[in-house]
């Protein structure tokens, strides 16, 4: 097996360093692959904007041409335009993208035709083992590539998610990071009556100003410094491939995705009564209260696409929401995608002549802790100590450790990837979410050995 595919080969997607872990020989096989994975006649393949993209997607159209697949390159794209064009043209897709990583890295994230996700336990395993092996070309069969343009058509589906005669002339900053946004947001709010300055909208895969990963409250400081400047209504900051949202409101004070989970919750029970409502097991527990009172079911699950997909398949939710700022519709092919999320928010706070803090107020219910990752030598032996510690505690397992006392709660996971524990904690008070959170990062330290 080539030394590269097993640390690139992650639980959702491949990534890593380009060229010592990702190389074009290496995107060759998986191409090969796939292909012979997604057992279909075309694949699409689309790219960020990142400086080792064109050769990477390029290798993997040649393996995938090997088995006798044809190829439809949709060119520079969002991760959430290939989910769309996965649905919109029935066929399995492969996006070029390295996410909020920095520089140095790429990375390909697959989906099934109709945007179905492929992990580590639908399929990922499986392209891994044939890529290590080698697949040899097909005969008698060469695929073909061909070019598409789908932007047009990806926008008007994102604006189809409301009522574009609701939309007020809201001020917005948007700030794509030198990311995809840059591409697809423009796009998107052609037409709209919104007055939109844009941070950073050229298309650098080297991020010249600052790493394209909002999920970091540094990554905002511009965003927050303009939307005070600008006397902006909302603040947008998009990661590298678009598909995520994060929001900053007109005071610059960043909202977080449990409360944006919210946010755009209410929306859609607005234009689906009675609907169902995914959550992740991070979220807040005001998204489920929210979800009840706006006459929603909410449905809690395991953290991470492929499980909240799988659910919304399941139940027909119409909405999926995440703490890390991914946002799953039932009419986006069970995809997320941040400028969808972006605009049920941007209606809902035309509708409401509010502020956007006035909007979020009622939502904003408990203080959190935010992740705190501790390495520890061995992740799942420490969750056990620390499960015994609060033995008398309501707990579950459904995503590693959750402790419920009630005025206070958290959840401890291990990363899928390094030896560390990832601690989130909410309580009623800012005083209490500070006093508990040190209690269970002293916890974690003193029985997992922190390294």
């Amino acid at each position: 097996m080539p030394p590269a595919l097993d640390s690139i080969f992650k639980a959702y997607d491949i990534r890593g360093t380009v060229p010592d872990q990702l190389d074009a020989e290496v995107c060759r096989r998986i191409g090969a692959a796939f292909a012979r994975f997604a057992e279909s006649d075309r694949v699409l393949i689309a790219r960020d904007m990142r400086p080792s993209g064109e050769e990477l997607a390029r290798a993997f159209a040649e393996g995938a041409k090997g088995q006798g697949v044809d190829v439809v390159d949709l060119g520079l794209a969002s991760t959430d335009l290939i989910y769309f064009a996965a649905g919109h043209l029935d066929a399995p897709g492969a996006m070029f993208t390295a996410s909020h990583n920095p520089a140095q890295y790429n990375g390909i994230k697959l989906c099934l035709s109709g945007a179905r996700p492929v992990g580590q336990d639908t399929g990922l395993a499986k392209v891994k083992q044939w890529a290590a092996e080698g697949l040899s070309p097909v005969e008698g069969r060469q695929g073909s590539v061909s070019h598409q343009d789908l932007l047009g058509v990806y926008a008007e589906h994102v604006r189809s998610f409301v009522d574009v005669g609701l939309l007020a002339p809201l001020r917005l900053v948007a700030d794509t990071a030198n990311g995809m946004g840059g591409l697809v947001a423009p796009a998107v709010f052609d037409g709209l009556p919104f007055e939109v300055d844009y941070l950073f909208p050229e298309l650098d895969g080297t991020f010249p100003n600052h790493p394209a990963d909002p999920i970091q409250r540094e990554n905002l400081r511009d965003l927050q410094a303009a939307v005070l400047q600008r006397e902006a209504d909302v603040g947008l900051a998009f990661d590298g491939d678009a598909d995520r949202v994060f929001l900053v409101d007109e005071r610059a004070r960043p909202i977080s995705g449990s409360l944006t989970t919210a946010l755009v919750a209410t929306g859609m029970l607005a234009k689906h009564p009675g609907a169902t409502i995914l959550y992740n097991l991070i979220c807040s527990k005001a998204v489920p209260e929210i979800v009840a009172e706006h006459g929603g079911k909410a449905v809690r699950t395991r953290v991470g696409h492929s499980f909240i997909k799988q659910t919304m398949a399941e139940t027909g939710a119409v909405l999926g929401g995440e703490h890390s700022g991914h946002y799953y519709f039932r009419e986006n092919y069970r995809a997320d995608s941040g400028l969808v999320a972006a605009l049920v928010v941007l209606e809902q706070l035309s509708v409401a002549g509010v502020t956007l803090s006035e909007l979020v107020a009622p939502l904003d219910r408990y203080a959190n802790s935010g992740e705190i990752n501790t390495p520890v030598d061995d992740p799942l032996a420490t969750i056990e100590r620390v499960a015994e510690a609060y033995a008398d505690a309501e707990q579950d397992r459904l995503d590693g450790l959750t402790v419920d006392r009630g005025s206070w709660w958290f959840n401890l996971r291990p990363s899928n990837t390094e030896p560390l524990l990832r601690l989130n904690l909410e309580a009623s008070t800012d005083e209490e979410c500070e006093a508990r959170t040190a209690e269970v990062v002293e916890l974690i330290r003193r029985v997992g050995g922190d390294r």
